[in-house]
């Protein structure tokens, strides 16, 4: 069925007035060291999904004050509003249907940005232009060109940018990437990720679409196309997350969702923050969906493939790492082992921190290399904020982790073996269209 329900002039004309009058908006305040003890960070929220709920509820513990909420769905956007409202005590705050009447507003200092990945990048662009900083959730774009631009606009409106990759933030992790940085297992040969599908083209059939939610404004940058629960579940209280994080014209598959917690932290223990992979080999079977690698330059390997979450492999020894899980085996000893394994009666009298601070006590307590420390991630973004330092998923580690999942999810999509510069952002060596680093942007949108 052929929809005839073109993005409104509306919206249009909102999106370009944000845009052509960004670089002369500021927030409220100049957020520096020099700030007012008792001013607080003033936050407005788009997209109000799960994984917005628990951001909403974090942000709102801090020194902060929502002022306006953002969401194509009437039940979401009346359900946050009505949280924001009982926390502060009032009715202030604002309920919007259309990103731009919110960004434009110049009494708001951070946006925090929960949609589904297509509109990630059109959103934090017209946040940055507008002087605003932003906490933006992982993959932090839908494509590399995204990427790109989201580096740049950070940069030239030297804003805060922080992604929601928040592992970082976690401990283990840390040590993890730790014990790897400082050769505790001698020199890194290879790195396995374990994490799900590429993303697959939607086909989800047509069903009815109830009255409250803005199906045009949903879709967005992406094709227009009819609807179907299984993207934009109805609701206030789902207790699960959509899957239209599996399709890549709203996602990037488990790839990009799950994708850019392990190959944010494989880049980190690697060093590659400021770098990335030069070459993507695909699996040998072109229907695989696992096996695809990046090559760095070093030579050293990431492979796509089910297994312990991070798995690190040096010549002396293995760290192993995931949410609440973590190894280190040093030659042929097991230093620290956590598996969470409810069978395994060799861990019944300790647990993953226990774990962990053993092995840090052991092989980090004078070690050279330390990584940056986030005890919380939300924090860690609010302190950057007032301090303009940056954080510790920012843009530059952000977009690159994202990258690392397109290119993987390119190599699986046409099954070609790619050479990519790190620095330039741009395939080499006559492989690979530059047509696969963007998308086909839906009218009026672009980035």
């Amino acid at each position: 069925m052929k929809m005839s329900n073109p993005i409104n002039r509306r919206h249009f004309l909102k999106a370009a007035s944000v845009a052509a009058a960004a670089p002369f908006l500021l927030p409220s305040r100049v957020w520096a060291a020099e700030t007012a003890p008792g001013a607080r960070l003033t936050m407005g929220f788009v997209g109000l999904g799960i994984q917005s709920r628990g951001l909403l509820d974090n942000f709102l513990r801090q020194d902060t004050r929502v002022l306006a909420v953002c969401d194509v769905d009437a039940v979401r956007r009346n359900d946050a509003k009505q949280k924001v409202d009982k926390f502060h005590g009032n009715s202030d705050c604002a309920a919007y249907d259309d990103f731009p009447d919110l960004i434009a507003r110049k009494d708001i200092d951070a946006v925090c940005i929960a949609t589904p990945d297509h509109w990630h990048a059109i959103i934090t662009l017209a946040a940055l232009r507008s002087g605003k900083d932003v906490y933006c959730e992982k993959p932090l774009t839908h494509n590399i060109h995204e990427a790109v631009e989201v580096i740049k606009a950070v940069k030239r409106h030297q804003r805060v940018l922080q992604t929601g990759s928040m592992q970082r933030s976690m401990h283990e992790f840390r040590v993890a990437c730790e014990l790897v940085r400082n050769g505790v297992i001698g020199t890194i040969q290879n790195v396995e990720c374990s994490f799900g599908d590429p993303g697959r083209p939607c086909d989800l059939a047509e069903e009815a679409l109830e009255p409250g939610l803005d199906w045009n404004l949903w879709c967005g940058p992406a094709p227009l196309r009819g609807y179907n629960p299984v993207l934009s579940p109805r609701g206030g209280s789902y207790g699960f997350f959509p899957d239209w994080r599996n399709f890549k014209e709203y996602g990037s598959g488990m790839v990009g969702d799950w994708g850019a917690h392990h190959l944010d932290i494989a880049q980190w223990g690697l060093g590659m923050d400021d770098s990335g992979p030069v070459e993507v080999i695909p699996p040998a079977d072109p229907n695989a969906k696992r096996g695809a690698k990046l090559v760095y330059a070093s030579g050293i390997t990431l492979e796509h493939k089910d297994g312990f979450g991070v798995h690190f492999f040096g010549t002396g020894g293995e760290v192993l790492v995931n949410r609440g899980k973590f190894v280190l085996i040093v030659g042929r000893e097991t230093i620290a082992s956590f598996h969470d394994d409810k069978s395994n009666k060799d861990e019944a009298d300790t647990n993953c921190a226990a774990e962990v601070k053993k092995a840090e006590k052991r092989y980090l307590a004078n070690a050279p290399i330390k990584l940056y420390v986030s005890k919380q991630h939300v924090v860690d973004f609010l302190t950057c904020v007032k301090s303009r330092q940056k954080p510790i998923t920012n843009e530059q580690v952000g977009a690159r982790s994202a990258i690392c999942c397109h290119l993987l999810n390119q190599s699986y999509y046409h099954h070609a073996r790619l050479k990519w510069n790190p620095a330039t952002f741009k395939f080499t060596g006559g492989v690979g269209d530059p047509k696969w680093l963007t998308r086909d942007y839906r009218a009026p949108f672009t980035v």
